[in-house]
């Protein structure tokens, strides 16, 4: 039976996520900050694991992986400021992305956003003064080391997330339209389904799932990719 290692496991999106690969019969430890949180990891069917990702190394995040099969990373700084944004979604990410390459895992999937790509070091049109600044370029940049890694990598990337029930139904776009323009949202039920696919098909491998909610089994779609 794999093992899986969730970090940022109290989150909407994982929360879902925990019970589908369970179902798929694998072993999930759930990596949350909060021992309260612990409770929830539980009730979803995993073993929770209290550390804090943004505070260790590479080495510490290694030992953290040890014994893992894959990673998945869902963890974010949740709006709590650019310096933890910064923190989180980009520093803590690439040194997990570099200790799972320490740890001799093969298999990663990382949770990002829509079409985070980067050009000449930044993502495009997005300010620096802009509210969203640090989100969009931590998530790009830890998307770009983990492309640049020898890594099994998949990356997820919703648009604009909602809690509306999943469809099991989805789109990968490969319009490069921006997320906030023209683009549909995406319940959190049909992300978790994207990934725990995601997790399962090699032929994710390698590939960025940029969606939406749409028209095609998430299988499917995962499955031809982009």
């Amino acid at each position: 039976m794999s093992v899986i290692t969730l970090i940022g496991g109290h989150g909407q999106v994982a929360l879902r996520t925990t019970p589908l690969l369970v179902d798929a019969g694998y072993t999930v430890a759930s990596v949350i900050r909060n021992p309260e949180h612990s409770g929830d990891i539980e009730t979803a069917g995993a073993t929770p694991v209290v550390a804090d990702v943004e505070q260790l190394d590479t080495d510490a995040l290694a030992e953290l992986l040890e014994g893992s099969d894959a990673v998945i990373w869902s963890a974010g700084a949740g709006g709590s400021g650019p310096q933890h944004t910064w923190g989180i979604d980009r520093d803590a990410a690439i040194r997990t992305i570099d200790a799972a390459q320490q740890a001799g895992i093969a298999r990663f999937v990382m949770v990002s956003y829509f079409n985070p790509v980067l050009e000449d070091g930044e993502v495009p049109g997005v300010e620096p003064e802009d509210d969203m600044y640090a989100y969009y370029n931590a998530k790009a940049q830890a998307d770009e080391h983990l492309r640049n890694s020898k890594l099994d990598w998949t990356i997820v990337g919703p648009s604009a997330l909602t809690l509306d029930e999943p469809t099991g139904l989805v789109t990968v776009d490969t319009s490069g339209a921006h997320r906030d323009i023209d683009v549909p949202s995406t319940s959190r039920g049909n992300v978790a389904a994207v990934i725990a696919a995601a997790l399962q098909d090699p032929a994710s491998i390698g590939t960025t799932l940029s969606f939406h909610d749409g028209d095609t089994p998430v299988a499917q779609a995962v499955a031809q990719g982009n």
